[in-house]
C-alpha cells in the first residue's frame, strides 16, 4: 500500500494556543503511526506572536506555507496586548479574517457535542439534553455576508456596514450542509430572517432550490431570533444548521454554551481549494496561559475532524472521538469540567487521549 504524505501547517498562535496545539499534535502522530501516513509539519506565526516578531499579523512566509499544505492546525489568536492596534492591523482581522479570505474560506463547521458523563456542567436541565445527549453542527457560511460587504465606514456620528450575498456563495455552502446532513440525520434547518432582510429571502429561495438535489433530507426554515430560542428551550431537535455568517458566528457561540465548556469545541473552515483549516472554537485565554491547565479536547477534536474532512478516514475520526469518549466518561478531567479537585492538566489529558486510540 502506498504510503500517504500530508502537509500540514501549524500555527499554535496566541495564549493557550500553543499548549492545546502540542496535545493535538500528540493526537495526530498517534494517529499516523497506527495509519502508516507520512506527516510533515510546519511551524509558522499568525497573530499576536507574529506582530511581535514581524509586525505583520500575517507574515508573507505564513501564508505562503499554508497555500502549499494540505491543512492548517491553528491554535488561537489575540489577546488584551494587542487590543489598541488599528483595527486591520489586529489578530482577530489582520490574521485569522485575512487568512480566511487568502485561502477561500467558505464553509465553517461548528459541532457540539454533549455526552450523559457531562450533563453536570451545561447550563441546561438534563430533561432538555435527551437520554443520548446533544449532537448537532452548525454550517455557516464564512466569506461573505456583513463582515466582508461593501461599503463599511465609521465616524464620529455613524457607522455603517453592508450586508450582501450572492446566489451561488449561497449555494456553494448549502450544498456542503446538505451533503453532510445526508452522513448524519438527513435534516437540516435553515436560519434567517426572511421576513426583513433582502439577503436573507435570496438564502432562502436558494437553499429551497439546493433541497431538491436531496430529496432524502428534511429541509425545516427558522428565524433566527426563533433559533436562539429554541437551541435552549429544545435543542435536540437539531441535527444541522444552515446559516449565514454574521447568524452563525452568533447562533455556534450560543449552542456552544450547551455543551458548557468552550474547551470541548472543534470547528473545520472548508476552502473550495481543499486547503482545509482546523481550529478550537475557544479563544486565546491568556489569563490561563502558560498554566497547562486549559482543556485541549477542542484541538484534539479538530484533528479529528481533519482526519475526517483532509485524510478521508473516518474510522480514524472515531477513533479520536471515542477516545475522549472513554477518557470524559472515566472520570479524567480538566479544571473547566471537574466538580472537584481532582483535575488534570492540559498535558495529562492529551496523553490519556492518546492512549485510548484503537484502531
Amino acid at each position: 500500500m502506498k504510503e500517504k504524505m500530508f502537509n500540514i501547517a501549524v500555527l499554535s498562535g496566541d495564549g493557550i494556543g500553543p499548549e492545546v496545539i502540542e496535545a493535538a499534535l500528540k493526537v495526530l502522530e498517534k494517529l499516523a503511526t497506527l495509519r502508516g501516513w507520512s506527516l510533515v509539519l510546519r511551524e509558522g506565526l499568525i497573530g499576536g506572536c507574529a506582530i511581535d516578531k514581524t509586525t505583520s499579523p500575517l507574515p508573507t512566509a505564513t501564508l505562503e506555507m499554508c497555500q502549499k499544505s494540505d491543512a492548517i492546525l491553528l491554535g488561537s489568536v489575540g489577546g488584551p496586548r494587542w487590543d489598541n492596534l488599528p483595527v486591520n492591523c489586529r489578530p482577530e482581522i489582520g490574521g485569522l479574517l485575512a487568512l480566511r479570505k487568502a485561502l477561500s474560506l467558505f464553509a465553517n463547521l461548528r459541532p457540539v457535542r454533549l455526552f450523559p458523563s457531562l450533563f453536570h456542567i451545561s447550563p441546561l436541565r438534563p430533561d432538555r439534553l435527551g437520554e443520548k445527549g446533544i449532537d448537532l453542527l452548525t454550517v455557516r457560511e464564512l466569506s461573505s455576508g456583513i463582515y466582508y460587504g461593501q461599503p463599511k465606514g465609521l465616524s464620529d456620528e455613524e457607522g455603517f456596514d453592508t450586508m450582501r450575498y450572492h446566489q451561488d456563495e449561497v449555494r456553494r455552502v448549502a450544498h456542503v450542509a446538505f451533503k453532510i446532513a445526508q452522513k448524519r440525520c438527513s435534516r437540516i434547518t435553515s436560519v434567517d430572517k426572511a421576513n426583513v432582510l433582502h439577503t436573507s429571502m435570496l438564502w432562502r429561495k436558494v437553499v429551497n432550490e439546493v433541497s431538491q438535489d436531496y430529496p432524502d433530507v428534511t429541509l425545516n426554515h427558522m428565524y433566527v431570533d426563533n433559533a436562539a430560542m429554541q437551541l435552549t428551550l429544545n435543542p435536540k431537535q437539531f441535527d444541522v444548521i444552515l446559516t449565514g455568517n454574521l447568524f452563525g458566528d452568533i447562533l455556534s457561540d450560543a449552542s456552544a454554551a450547551l455543551a458548557g465548556s468552550l474547551g470541548l469545541l472543534p470547528s473545520a473552515s472548508l476552502s473550495t481549494e481543499g486547503i482545509h483549516l482546523y481550529e478550537p472554537a475557544g479563544g486565546s485565554a491568556p489569563d490561563i496561559a502558560g498554566q497547562n491547565i486549559a482543556n485541549p479536547l477542542a484541538a484534539i477534536l479538530s484533528v479529528a475532524m481533519m482526519a475526517e474532512y483532509t485524510f478521508n478516514d473516518q474510522q480514524a475520526a472515531n477513533a479520536v472521538l471515542t477516545a475522549v469518549q472513554q477518557a470524559i466518561e472515566a472520570g479524567i478531567l480538566t479544571a473547566d469540567l471537574s466538580r472537584n479537585d481532582h483535575s488534570v492538566s492540559t498535558k495529562q489529558m492529551g496523553q490519556e487521549v492518546c492512549e485510548r486510540i484503537k484502531l
